[in-house]
């Protein structure tokens, strides 16, 4: 889809140059339809980067996308300079009265923390109350996934023995959804967490359906509300070199790190990784938006009625 963002976003230069179709604020003001709204909640520390990463599987194609950038106000960015987060970024308070097609809460470097230790996590949890009445899908990813499902459905987050990193074989275990519609029999996604989901606690929930899963890396997409909520709980927004980068810091700090798993030709850091995961993240996103965003949602958003 099109995405309308503004022409001086960073993400703009970054993506007009890969031939994904972007549509600045002054064209978009010109075409007498109505875009679908999708609002992103960025809580990443490195904003430039996942927003540019997020832009990138939600563009290209007829529709046009209007995105609206959100941070917590009651947090201090320390990657993001403040002009980028004043220029760009609104707060909650400036939306809340707004109605969405689609929304995105990304994850964060927080996963070891307590939810009521995060300093945003009052904020979070009133956003993501607001979420029902206001917004008719939501895509939660990664820790933005521990988090909703423990505030929906109380399902805990888990520490693990050692952090879950790299790149893993996924299956689906109910090929229904259109949500994975297109998909090959297995698929990968990479992940980097060191906390999982209560696996037991979700299958009891008959709330929630596992779309799908790995052997290795667990549950990896979850279904609630008829698609009003998903839950996502890999990265498959990565860049070919985000792992790289992770493994990198994490070497150079001198921390306990594994070579991220399935990743670098013959497990050899020197080598140039091999993405296995870029067309399934674009089919996935795609999906999201024309089965749950384009096709259902109400073309006047006054008429959205409550996720139940």
């Amino acid at each position: 889809m099109p995405i309308n963002i503004p022409a001086k976003l960073p993400a703009a230069e970054i993506l007009t140059g890969e031939g994904i179709f972007v549509m600045t604020d002054e064209r978009a003001s010109s075409q007498d339809i109505r875009p679908l709204k999708i609002c992103i909640l960025n809580i990443m520390p490195t904003k430039i980067v996942t927003e540019t990463q997020l832009l990138r599987l939600l563009g290209n194609s007829p529709i046009q996308v209007e995105i609206v950038l959100l941070r917590p106000c009651g947090h201090e960015s320390r990657n993001t300079s403040e002009t980028h987060l004043e220029q760009f970024y609104k707060t909650f308070d400036e939306v809340r009265s707004e109605r969405f097609d689609g929304m995105i809460i990304t994850g964060a470097p927080v996963e070891l923390m307590d939810f009521d230790e995060v300093d945003y996590w009052s904020e979070l949890v009133e956003i993501m109350e607001w979420t029902k009445t206001n917004v008719y899908s939501t895509l939660h990813i990664c820790w933005g996934a521990q988090a909703a499902l423990y505030y929906h459905y109380g399902i805990e987050k888990i520490e693990l023995k050692q952090k879950m990193f790299g790149v893993f074989e996924h299956y689906l275990e109910n090929n229904s959804f259109q949500l994975t519609r297109g998909f090959d029999e297995v698929f990968y996604a990479p992940h980097s967490r060191h906390t999982g989901i209560d696996e037991a606690a979700v299958e009891a929930n008959p709330k929630l359906e596992i779309v799908s899963r790995s052997d290795d890396a667990g549950i990896y997409i979850i279904y609630a509300k008829k698609g009003r909520q998903i839950f996502v709980t890999g990265h498959s927004k990565y860049d070919v070199d985000t792992l790289k980068k992770e493994y990198d810091r994490d070497v150079g700090r001198g921390l306990p790190i594994n070579v991220p798993y399935n990743y670098y030709p013959d497990d050899d850091p020197n080598r140039t990784p091999v993405v296995r995961w870029r067309s399934h993240a674009n089919l996935l996103f795609s999906n999201w938006l024309n089965y749950y965003v384009y096709q259902d949602t109400p073309f006047d958003l006054g008429q959205l009625v409550k996720a139940e």
